[in-house]
């Protein structure tokens, strides 16, 4: 089995895979540890949890807004991962979720990107994990997010921008194309600044990136955004300029009970001062 990892991951080292071995941390399908010496085996099932040396540390603490047996709804600080992804393992809502009430069952049901901050929702309970999922499936919840941007002021709201999104270059990123479209996003405006405006945004669809991609689009790029409409150079993240994109708002009728819910959350930026007219 050794030999199988060392050739199936060829940047890790057989040293390191020795380590992880002793430390228990490459495991059989039963969850139990294997030792340096098992044996390969087709069609085996090995689970291994990824480990990022020297993994960064993010000084912004999650609130939980509501926990129950079924749901966990937190709201996620800027810069913080919902789950385990690139260079961040530990340091993500998830694993502090986990970690909290002691519940490996905890699953997000939905993402936000790890510069977006604002309300994620976590299945609690495997045995309800379905009906929840299928809220989203099938675009049965409403969610708000709140924006700061350039004015708009020759575009007529409430406005609804569609458009094809594909993705772009580099892999992460996404773009616009002619065709048919696959995206829609609801927009108003909430309050307006001599500077920037406070957008109020509705994403009927969940494409990845839509309000940033959406917004920039529209000629008023959210601020800060460090990917559009141009990709800006990479360099450690800067607290002080969090994108000022926040998810606000999550209402949808429960699918166990059928009772309304809705979970709001506060932004940590001010909206612009001047109230729309």
């Amino acid at each position: 089995m050794l030999e199988a990892l060392c050739a199936h991951f060829p940047a890790v080292d057989e040293a390191t895979w020795r380590d992880r071995f002793a430390r228990g941390r490459v495991l059989d399908a039963d969850g139990c540890a294997l030792d340096v010496s098992a044996a390969y085996r087709v069609g085996a099932e090995v689970r291994y949890f990824r480990e990022v040396a020297d993994e960064q540390g993010i000084p912004f603490a999650e609130t939980v807004i509501h926990a129950d047996a079924h749901l966990v709804v937190a709201c996620k600080p800027h810069f913080l991962s919902v789950a385990p992804t690139g260079a961040y393992v530990r340091e993500t809502l998830l694993t502090r979720l986990v970690r909290r009430f002691d519940n490996p069952s905890l699953v997000p049901l939905h993402r936000i990107d790890r510069d977006t901050a604002g309300l994620v929702m976590f299945s609690a309970d495997p045995g309800s994990r379905a009906a929840y999922h299928a809220l989203f499936r099938e675009r049965r919840i409403r969610k708000h997010y709140l924006a700061i941007a350039p004015p708009l002021p020759d575009l007529a709201f409430p406005h609804v921008h569609r458009s094809r999104l594909e993705r772009g270059e580099p892999f992460f990123r996404m773009r616009e194309v002619p065709g048919e479209p696959n995206s829609e996003t609801r927009i108003e405006v909430v309050a307006r600044g001599a500077h920037a405006w406070t957008y109020r945004l509705e994403p009927v669809t969940g494409r990845k990136h839509q309000l940033r991609v959406h917004l920039a689009a529209l000629g008023a790029p959210i601020l800060h955004d460090r990917l559009y409409p141009v990709l800006q150079q990479q360099r450690p993240d800067d607290h002080a300029r969090p994108l000022r994109l926040f998810a606000h708002a999550l209402a949808f009728d429960d699918p166990l009970d059928g009772a309304s819910r809705r979970f709001v959350a506060t932004p940590h930026f001010a909206v612009a001062p001047t109230p729309p007219e």
